[in-house]
Order: C-alpha cells, then structure tokens, then sequence
C-alpha cells in the first residue's frame, strides 16, 4: 500500500504521537509499503522526505502559545489535492483532528480516497485542563463528526472503544502503543547516574518522565513529591520532560533533579536507574512511558486511566488507583517508596506484562485496518446507529 500520514508533528521532535508514528511508520516500511507525509513546516526543518519516506508535503503552520514548539497545521485544500492527484495514496491516516486534519479528510474524500482517523489526543479532555470546561461538549460532538467521516477510528484502549461507541462514534477499532524491550529494559541500570543524582544502591529514586504541562495534573505530581520527601527524606526525585510548568515544580520541588528532555539511549538509562514511577496524568489516550517504564522494571503508581488501566492489574504488576482517588494516589506512592521487596516483585511482573506489546503486532494491527478501509464504503454512506 501506498500511505500517506497526515499528522502535526514527526521525528525527531519529542512528543506520543510522532514516537507512535515513527515506529508504525519503520515497521511498515521493512514490510515494504510505501510511505507519504504531510505536515507543517517544523521549527527547525529537515530534510524533506527523510526516515524513508517517498513524497512529503509541507503546509503553513502556527505555533501554540508558550509551546513553539508544538505546531497547529493550517487547510491546505489547494495543495493536498495537487499533492495526491500527482502521486495518489490507497489510504490516508488522519494523526491529527484539527485543522490540518479536516483539510486533509474533505480533500481525501473529494478524491474518493479511504481515511482512518487515530484518536491520538482527548482534546475534549483539554478543555478542563485549560478553563474552558463549557467547550467540552461542542468539541466532543465535533470529533465525533469528524471520525464518523473517516472508514475507522483507532484508538489505544478498550475502555475507550466502548466509551466511543457507546457515544455514537462508529467503526472503532483498537490499535495499543508497542515497545522496545531490548532499549527499554533493567538491563541498563547505571551506578554512576545514581551517582550522580546522589543514590546510592539501596537509595530509592523516584522518577517522572512527560511533558510538564497542565493537563498532566502536575499539582497531583508535586504534591506527592513533596510527601515522598517528607516519609523518606533520603528519597531522591528525577523529573525528566520539559514544558510550560516547569519552573513552578522547580520552584516546589528544589531539590529534585530536572533534566529536561533527552535522547531516547539516556531516556532508556533513567528509567533502569530509578525505583519507582509516577505518573498521575488524566489527560492520555495511552501513555507511552508507562509502557516504557514498565519494560524497564519499574514499579509504576497510576490511575485506572488509559494505559494505567489497560496495563496494570492492580498489586500485580503496579498499582493503579480510581481516578477520583488522589489521597490513595499520594498514599500508595508513599507506602511502596519505603517497600523495596514489594517494588522489585511489581517491577519484574510489569517487564512481563510490557514485552506482550510488540510494535509488529501493533503494526500488524494497523496495516489491517487500513486495507479493511480500503474495501469500505465512505463513512458518509453508512447507515447511522438508530
């Protein structure tokens, strides 16, 4: 097949979605499908046409406020039909639900071209993140016109499929997030990183890896940090990501270590080289670095939320706490710190449960669903649910 991704961002910039595309992506290209992108000009532009693919199309794009880095793509209606007349796609995967992406949809089925949208962001979900709680429900309706337009949806969990579903989305399909098991594994814990940190061996570190904006619910992060402190004053904090919030966690938390973001090789080291994960975000569609932290055989403290409920049998291989629990998010991370038996035992059954998540099987998923879409009628001559 010839496919053509259609997405706001793409290696090497640091970010779910590109990390989930760039391994769909490599695992499509050894299969020897031919690979198109479209996208908008990044920041710090590349080479076009680069990690193998053969056409690429950039459009016009605007930054998102206190995030240059983060580009929204901007209707191209004129050069995407120019774009696929010249070289046509059997089908197109829709990365992105705004702008760029309705373009991109309208423009796909004018040409009589199949589409599978992914749900890669809950968008509806940011409107409480950023004060605009009101917005919540014309946006959810608005995805779900534009997913019901394509012939499949693709989202992470099965929790969210039902939810969907349930919700008058049509043509879900699930497709999780895979891993590395050989980049991302205990095998690469380093004496001298906890050095550096200040760890000795039997030091427990605490490690948080993500963007550090609002919707991650830093304040949860931050508060648990400081009563992780106040139980285990030995305790050691690693917050590695960068982002908006940034400079208040520092200020809240001034002796955790900040590294920013860093290559995927010290990213793998970091997780080895920690104890115990927290991750208190209710903003994902997955998570991928609770995947990669698992594989790295940590004990991980999430909620029952995206891949935290997807991944984690609860005192099995983490711990996972309802989603309106956070004293019980504070209380576990607290208790397991000062329990290293308890978390080396969750750690080694979370490797086991992560190494089930390979990006060929993922990819296997994929590519099916979009050769299913190419066979389907357009979204727009289905009979609806009654």
């Amino acid at each position: 097949m010839r496919i053509c991704m259609v997405s706001e961002t793409w290696a090497p910039e640091i970010n779910g979605v590109a990390h989930t595309l760039g391994h769909l992506s490599r695992e499509a290209l050894a299969l020897g499908h031919r690979l198109q992108l479209v996208r908008p000009t990044p920041t710090d532009p590349a080479p076009l046409c680069s990690n193998g693919v053969e056409a690429e199309l950039r459009v016009r794009g605007v930054s998102l406020p206190g995030y240059r880095e983060v580009r929204l793509g901007l209707p191209a209606p004129r050069s995407l039909r120019q774009f696929w007349q010249k070289q046509r796609p059997d089908v197109v995967y829709l990365a992105t639900q705004g702008p760029l992406g309705w373009s991109a949809q309208s423009i796909a089925r004018r040409l009589d071209i199949p589409s599978v949208a992914g749900w890669h962001t809950n968008f509806d979900h940011y409107c409480h993140d950023y004060g605009l709680p009101w917005l919540s429900g014309p946006v959810r309706r608005r995805l779900r016109t534009f997913h019901n337009r394509s012939q499949a949806t693709l989202v992470p969990t099965h929790r969210q499929a039902d939810d969907l579903t349930a919700d008058g989305f049509m043509g879900v399909r699930v497709m999780a997030r895979g891993i590395d098991g050989e980049r991302f594994s205990p095998s690469h814990r380093d004496p001298e990183l906890r050095a550096q940190w200040g760890a000795g061996e039997h030091t427990p570190v605490i490690l948080h890896v993500g963007r550090l904006a609002p919707e991650k619910n830093l304040a949860l992060l931050r508060e648990s940090c400081m009563a992780l402190s106040d139980a285990s004053p030995d305790a050691c904090v690693v917050i590695v990501g960068d982002g908006p919030g940034r400079r208040a966690l520092e200020a809240a938390l001034p002796n955790a270590h900040f590294t920013g973001f860093i290559p995927a090789d010290e990213l793998a080291r970091h997780y080895a080289s920690a104890d115990l994960f927290l991750f208190p975000s209710l903003s994902e569609t997955w998570g991928n670095v609770l995947l990669e932290a698992m594989a790295s055989g940590l004990a991980a403290v999430a909620f029952c939320h995206a891949a935290g409920d997807e991944l984690i049998d609860h005192d099995h291989n983490g711990l996972a706490l309802a989603v309106d629990d956070a004293d019980g998010f504070r209380e576990a991370a607290v208790t397991l710190c000062q329990q290293p038996a308890r978390r080396a035992r969750l750690g080694r059954s979370a490797r086991q449960r992560a190494l089930a998540y390979s990006w060929p099987a993922i990819t296997d998923t994929f590519l099916d669903t979009l050769a299913h879409a190419r066979e389907t009628p357009h979204a727009a001559s289905r009979p609806r649910p009654a």
